[in-house]
């Protein structure tokens, strides 16, 4: 077999499609245009980098949709997850990781497969010939955005994401803050104890989005327009839509106990998740930024426990850009105008770590797969994976397409049997079981091929 497979983005989807083929038997080319040309999020040129928070959120399979989509990617040999797992950290019950350790192993498990050549290069438009994925992520270089938009005869479709700041550990004042998971959750003594936690008062809560709401923040450029996605607005964003947001959303205090005050609750809790395996980089949960840096650091040092606080780096907010997919790729990710080439990851309109990479995992197969000449049956709706894809392919609304987390509300409802159930644990219980069942058998089809 002579023809290569080329997949252009070196992220969490282009990752795992290309170690997907590859495991086919396919030859891959996987193009990455860092670190020669630089992207506003990304610090190396390694594959796998994780550039906003390093979590892949809730492990749980059974309550859980992204929970169950790590299991099904893990199930499925994905180079990702089990990465992951090896590089695991203490967070409670969400599955962190050491990201530089991360990345690093990504980069090494693709580059020695044997089938798999890298080309660091930029590619910038649409080829008629060959078979491509293109899993350029959020940030798809301009040039690039342009062809598609060419291609495609519609505007790109964008919104602004935002990263949190991250703290040397040795700067956190101790004697403020405290060790403890939410709701003491872990099955360990570490995992108990994965976050840091800064507690406020009512008067320094007010004093802080009295701040926030005042300081210097980015501003976007005439003709832009900012949409930015729910499950990663700028704390900013969230404090302008009411001042209690906040204390609701990443600064709730429930499910904590401060132990040099126990008999005091606190009124907001500020949350840092280790952010590498030697514990001396911590990331502020939930605190994605626009604010010019010179605010950011005088406004987080408000926090108590982070008024001495050294930044390893600050947030920042950047554009990102996705696909109008229920138009414009068909059922197996091909763009219907160009069937030689698939897309994956975030730029098809999902959006987080675990989905991109969730959607290079079913990328890579199909195209391994129409290489060699096999059929792989349609993904079963009722997986996660089928969840996922069946959204962006035509389940959702064109007109109103925005990304998507993977959650319970896109799978179907369940059947008679397990719909008799009664309560949500139950409800979700169904629908893990339900979707491992014909996770497992649409794998294992594929093995009997």
């Amino acid at each position: 077999m002579t023809e290569e497979l080329h997949i252009v983005g070196g992220g969490m989807a282009g990752s795992e499609a290309a170690w997907q083929a590859a495991k086919q038997g396919v030859r891959v080319v996987l193009h990455e245009m860092r670190p020669k040309v630089k992207t506003f999020a990304h610090q190396s040129g390694m594959f796998g980098e994780m550039v906003c928070s390093n979590s892949f959120r809730s492990d749980d399979s059974e309550q859980n949709a992204v929970g169950l989509l790590h299991w099904e990617m893990a199930k499925a040999d994905g180079l990702i997850m089990n990465t992951a797992y090896d590089h695991k950290l203490p967070a409670g019950g969400a599955l962190a990781v050491d990201r530089e350790a991360f990345a690093q192993s990504i980069t090494d498990a693709l580059t020695s497969l044997p089938n798999v050549s890298v080309s660091y290069e930029e590619i910038t438009d649409l080829p008629d010939e060959g078979q491509w994925i293109f899993a350029t992520g959020p940030l798809t270089s301009p040039a690039l955005g342009e062809a598609i938009q060419r291609e495609t005869g519609s505007d790109r479709l964008a919104f602004f994401d935002a990263i949190a700041p991250i703290v040397y550990a040795e700067s956190i004042d101790m004697d403020v803050a405290w060790r403890q998971s939410r709701y003491d959750k872990g099955e360990t003594e570490e995992e108990r104890k994965a976050y840091i936690n800064c507690p406020m008062t009512k008067e320094q809560y007010e004093a802080f989005i009295d701040a926030l709401l005042a300081a210097d923040k980015t501003e976007f450029h005439e003709g832009e327009t900012a949409g930015y996605f729910d499950g990663c607005l700028p704390i900013e964003v969230m404090a302008e839509r009411g001042r209690e947001t906040l204390r609701h959303g990443p600064m709730k205090p429930v499910g904590l106990t401060n132990p040099h005050d126990p008999e005091v609750k606190a009124y907001a809790v500020v949350q840092l998740r280790r952010d590498n395996a030697l514990g001396t980089l911590y990331n502020i949960v939930g605190f994605q930024t626009k604010m010019k840096y010179g605010a950011q650091s005088s406004v987080f040092k408000m926090i108590p426990g982070l008024q001495d606080a050294s930044f390893a780096r600050l947030g920042g907010i950047h554009r990102n850009t996705f696909l109008n997919s229920p138009t414009l790729l068909d059922e197996q990710m091909r763009l219907r105008s160009k069937p030689n080439i698939r897309f994956a990851g975030q730029v098809t309109g999902v959006e987080g770590y675990v989905e991109s990479a969730a959607m290079g995992l079913l990328a890579g197969r199909y195209a391994a797969a129409e290489m060699l000449g096999k059929t792989i049956p349609s993904v079963p709706q009722d997986s996660a994976h089928g969840a996922l894809i069946h959204h962006i392919t035509g389940g959702a609304e064109a007109k109103t397409f925005q990304p998507m987390n993977v959650n319970f509300g896109l799978f179907r409802p369940l059947d008679g049997v397990r719909g008799g159930r009664k309560g949500r644990a139950a409800r979700y219980k169904g629908y893990t079981d339900r979707a491992k069942d014909v996770w497992s058998a649409w794998l294992a089809e594929q093995n009997a091929a």
